[in-house]
């Protein structure tokens, strides 16, 4: 049931902002996986002409695999739409991402692109951050300032930052990076005070980027339990 709103609204979404000769940026995740298919039968089916920026190796597999045209922003530094994933969405269109630790070269192409278009499922749909994804903000670090960045978030704001550890090796988990990411459990905050916050912690010496997305997001596609979209 999951899987399938997932493709819903990743085919909604392509299927309504996807058009010929555009430079596009492509974002990371399991619903992503869905977007790109539709992403490529369309080029195919439609003979269109569509550049893809990627936002990590998942995401460049996924373009090489589907034999889509690849750039980047160095060629390409604006693109006409991105489109991404999130692990929750509040009622404003704020975004926690970096689940799967790409949160930082996502948030650049975001910001290259006109458009920013969120796919995903109704399991990430909230009222307000922390109410559905509990695993915390993601924040990605030098490797050397991990410990100074956690005591001093911890102390700024309470609740408890973590370390991400690897599934499939000991030690962190590395970002494309080559970073570190914290996962911030934080205590109930008002959805006012977001966007002082996201700019405190990025302010802290050796964060690189948080995985609050503040008023980026153009549109979100929701696919529900009963096989409708819903559109925010």
């Amino acid at each position: 049931m999951v899987e399938e709103a997932k493709k819903l609204a990743a085919f909604a979404a392509i299927d309504d902002h996807l058009k010929n000769n555009m430079i596009i940026g492509v974002g990371s995740g399991s619903t992503i996986v869905y977007a790109v298919e539709r992403l490529a039968e369309k080029i195919k089916n439609d003979g269109l002409i569509v550049t893809c920026v990627p936002t990590s190796f998942q995401a460049r597999q996924l373009i090489t695999k589907h034999g889509l045209i690849m750039s980047d922003l160095e060629r390409n530094p604006q693109l006409d739409v991105a489109f991404d994933g999130a692990d929750e969405v509040d009622e404003k269109l704020n975004l926690i991402k970096g689940g799967g630790g790409c949160l930082t070269q996502e948030k650049i192409v975001a910001s290259a692109a006109k458009k920013l278009i969120i796919v995903a499922d109704f399991n990430k749909r909230a009222i307000k951050l922390g109410e559905r994804w509990k695993k915390g903000l993601p924040i990605e670090v030098i490797p050397m300032s991990y410990m100074l960045v956690k005591r001093k978030i911890e102390t700024m704001f309470g609740g408890e930052a973590t370390l991400r550890m690897a599934q499939a090796k000991a030690g962190p988990l590395v970002t494309d990076n080559s970073n570190f990411i914290l996962d911030w459990k934080f205590p109930a905050i008002p959805k006012e005070e977001w966007k002082r916050i996201n700019l405190e912690i990025n302010n802290i010496a050796g964060v690189v980027e948080t995985g609050l997305f503040i008023e980026m997001a153009t549109q979100v596609y929701f696919g529900n339990q009963d096989g409708t979209i819903t559109v925010v």
